[in-house]
């Protein structure tokens, strides 16, 4: 059985479609007790690794909040992380992608491999995400003779997501369906 760990991924939307598929898929979160940092490399063959970081430090969207040099280490440990177990288990990896918003990230791990927004996959907002790793990029939805569906609820992260709770946090991390789906046909 094709083994994934998910990493940082609260909600699990990344990664339910290789549930449905019948994938042994791991997830770890700090939410649920696990903190990526301290995972060991696993016995068994990884086929895939999905990594969505914390967001807090990195994103745009929240650049009006401060953040302490001890904020950024903290964040940058998480990406590390996530890296680490990457590399630690290269040799049965078929894929691995870690996600974040438009942002800082790129400053610590530079061009992205690609980016993308929700509204190209089906989701009728706007979220710019940043994907680096070694995957193959899934394709947009042809709609008509778009290439997206309209974001007709624009930004959802700023209309419907402000504040600081972890709550509007996990509202705002969590992976789009659509492109979780789109991935996970690109990436089997």
């Amino acid at each position: 059985m094709r083994r994934i760990l998910s990493l940082c991924d609260y909600t699990g939307n990344w990664s339910q479609p290789y549930v449905e598929a019948g994938y042994d898929v791991v997830r770890i979160d700090l939410q649920h007790g696990g903190d990526v940092r301290l995972l060991e490399r696993d016995t068994k063959p990884i086929h895939g690794i999905l990594a969505a970081p914390p967001c807090t430090c990195f994103a745009s969207s929240g650049a009006r909040w401060h953040r302490t040099e001890a904020d950024m280490i903290e964040a940058l440990s998480v990406v590390d992380a996530c890296i680490r177990l990457a590399w630690a288990h290269r040799a049965t990896l078929r894929w691995w992608a870690l996600e974040n918003p438009i942002g800082k990230l790129v400053r610590y791990l530079g061009k992205p491999l690609m980016r993308f927004n929700p509204c190209d996959y089906g989701d009728p907002y706007t979220k710019r995400t940043c994907l680096w790793g070694q995957f193959t990029p899934p394709l947009p939805l042809i709609v008509g003779k778009d290439l997206s569906v309209q974001p007709t609820e624009g930004s959802k992260m700023h209309t419907q997501y402000g504040g600081k709770s972890q709550a509007t946090k996990n509202a705002r991390s969590a992976t789009p369906i659509g492109f979780a789906r789109a991935f996970f046909e690109a990436n089997k």
